[in-house]
């Protein structure tokens, strides 16, 4: 099984934690290819850089001419899930709802902690959609721009368990989030220090999802809301369904 790992940024150092995270997480057999877009903004906060990521990853999407059996899409609370649902033939999983859906799993409220507080209303949007948010206890930023999780690893801890254990505390949380993709792979340290709190890392979590989905032989339904794109071209893009 290969799964894709798309970061919707265009940070390579990203990409690097975020594969490395995934292919902890995967299981014997599962081949692990992370990439990143071939254009596009540095990080993600917002939804004008959002929507710019958005597009860069579709094009990716329609370019990428390695085969691959799912696709996780790396991004916390950004745009263009839907999009890809429609593109792609293989199941296209997304750490946002990844990561709340095994969340509720293991507690009965989870919270999520990012990055800048202006990405709290986004992350709530992505799953209102998506259903999730009625057992989402809180949404709370740390104050740390994407670009900084990586300057002062330590620093970044500090402030992702601090404002975890306000959520655990104040909010009612029994479980947390790490609510980007930049925070992969610092999901032990989190829990450690919280005294056991589960912490839930989306990259993992959708990895294993995805295995689980392609081995059970299934994949997104395109009977109404997934359809392929009709065919046509725009701004001499040709616009089609990336073959399976």
């Amino acid at each position: 099984m290969r799964i894709l790992v798309l970061n919707p940024n265009t940070t390579v150092s990203m990409t690097a934690a975020i594969r490395a995270i995934a292919e902890a997480s995967a299981s014997p057999g599962t081949e692990i290819v992370a990439t990143e877009p071939l254009w596009g903004p540095e990080s993600i906060e917002g939804h004008f850089e959002g929507c710019l990521s958005a597009a860069a990853v579709l094009d990716r999407l329609a370019t990428c001419e390695e085969p691959f059996d799912a696709l996780v899409m790396a991004g916390f609370g950004e745009p263009g899930r839907e999009a890809a649902q429609e593109l792609l033939d293989v199941p296209v999983l997304d750490i946002t709802e990844s990561a709340a859906q095994m969340a509720m799993m293991l507690g009965h409220a989870y919270g999520v902690v990012t990055t800048l507080d202006r990405a709290v209303p986004q992350i709530r949007d992505r799953l209102l959609v998506a259903g999730l948010l009625g057992r989402c206890a809180a949404v709370r930023g740390t104050g740390l721009g994407v670009l900084e999780l990586e300057a002062d690893p330590e620093r970044t801890v500090e402030l992702i368990v601090r404002t975890a254990r306000e959520v655990v505390e104040r909010d009612g949380a029994e479980v947390i989030c790490l609510g980007c993709g930049g925070m992969a792979g610092l999901q032990e340290r989190v829990s450690a220090a919280l005294g056991g709190v589960p912490v839930v890392d989306g990259v993992a979590a959708a990895v294993r999802f995805a295995e689980a989905v392609v081995g059970l032989g299934l994949s997104t339904s395109k009977v109404r809301a997934f359809a392929a794109p009709r065919p046509k071209a725009i701004g001499g893009w040709p616009i089609s369904a990336r073959p399976s």
